[in-house]
């Protein structure tokens, strides 16, 4: 059987694509080429749609590039460098602690070394999980476990297919939802005491519309420069530490 070839977080050609659905590999994203037909490919593209696995077409030359200009075969996958978590798992994880949820909730953030600082500083405030979307994201991929320092192997990641939905979810559970946004509540007047839920957007957009309409509160950081918001991973830091202190 022919071993997948792997540079860091991606798994090259055909046959260590198929083998790594087959054996059950955390896979984020699977690239394929424009226009390829090949008969084998359609197979483990029907595969990763059946897992529900996000697929891309993309220029051939943009797999040389990914692949270090090895022999991808027209496809190459995109896999976790650490097994993704379950929403049970990070409610057991604070009980088992026997303290309230604290969560943060990313929306769609797509830099892969905000992803990592936001795991990093949810570590050391005491976060209990971290949720992302499947689509849409950045995952657990190499890029994002270094600039976690690490993190990545003690802060539970689940990857959900609807933020919105979730968000319902954790509300079910008793958790209150703060959205990070603009026009909102000072942060310094939220009581951050109970069961926390923290929204973080986009870097560019922010939190979507839909999922700004499910939290139960708005939070925002006062800007007193010229500049009228902050970076998503100091935002996020600020607002976990916040939460955090609350909760001494």
């Amino acid at each position: 059987m022919e071993t997948p070839k792997k540079k860091d977080d991606i798994v090259i050609g055909r046959n260590p694509v198929s083998e790594a659905l087959r054996g059950g590999r955390e896979i984020d994203r699977i690239l394929v080429a424009k226009g390829e037909k090949n008969g084998a490919i359609v197979g483990i593209l029907a595969k990763a749609k059946k897992k529900n696995i996000p697929i891309k077409e993309v220029d051939v030359k943009k797999l040389d590039y990914a692949s270090g200009h090895s022999n991808h075969q027209g496809i190459i996958a995109y896999t976790a460098v650490k097994e993704y978590a379950s929403v049970d798992d990070i409610f057991n994880l604070a009980e088992e602690r026997g303290e309230k949820p604290f969560i943060v909730v990313l929306d769609e953030i797509e830099d892969p070394h905000n992803l990592g600082a936001i795991i990093r500083t949810a570590e050391c405030a005491g976060v209990h999980g971290v949720i992302i979307p499947k689509r849409r994201s950045v995952g657990l991929s190499f890029a994002v476990s270094k600039a976690s320092a690490g993190a990545v192997e003690y802060v539970p990641v689940a990857r959900v297919t609807n933020i919105s939905n979730t968000i319902e979810q954790l509300k079910k559970r008793g958790v209150w939802v703060y959205g990070a946004d603009m026009n909102g509540t000072d942060y310094n007047d939220c009581d951050f005491s109970g069961a926390t839920a923290l929204v973080i957007g986009n870097e560019g957009k922010g939190i979507s519309r839909l999922v700004r309409e499910k939290c139960d509160e708005i939070v925002s950081l006062p800007m007193k420069g010229k500049i009228n918001s902050l970076n998503a991973s100091v935002a996020a830091g600020v607002l976990m530490y916040a939460v955090a202190s609350k909760k001494d």
